[in-house]
């Protein structure tokens, strides 16, 4: 976009967030489910772990535990039978190449 003497270009920064009021109801073990659509929005299911955060202000956040990316597993999935790695591939490229 050309410079127009006298203006101003600006940037604006947007945060979305997106706001799920859902209940669940706390045993006599302590233990609660979680509800589908929560469940979906963190991408967890069973076995997996979720973190109780407390914010500054007082507000309680829950998150996934995650050690690992959750992306390992399909890690190779489009390649198969080539390790992973640049000289996995650069040595796949030769092969294909017959050199």
């Amino acid at each position: 976009m050309p410079d127009i003497p006298g203006s101003e270009s600006k940037e604006y920064t947007f945060e979305v967030r997106i706001f799920m009021a859902m209940t669940a109801k706390i045993t006599s073990k302590g233990q609660i489910t979680v509800p589908n659509q929560v469940r979906r929005a963190l991408g967890v299911g069973a076995g997996d772990r979720l973190v109780f955060e407390e914010g500054a202000s007082g507000e309680m956040r829950v998150m996934p535990v995650r050690a690992e990316s959750p992306f390992t597993r399909y890690r190779g999935i489009g390649n198969p039978g080539i390790g992973s790695g640049k000289r996995a591939i650069v040595k796949r490229l030769r092969e294909l190449r017959g050199e």
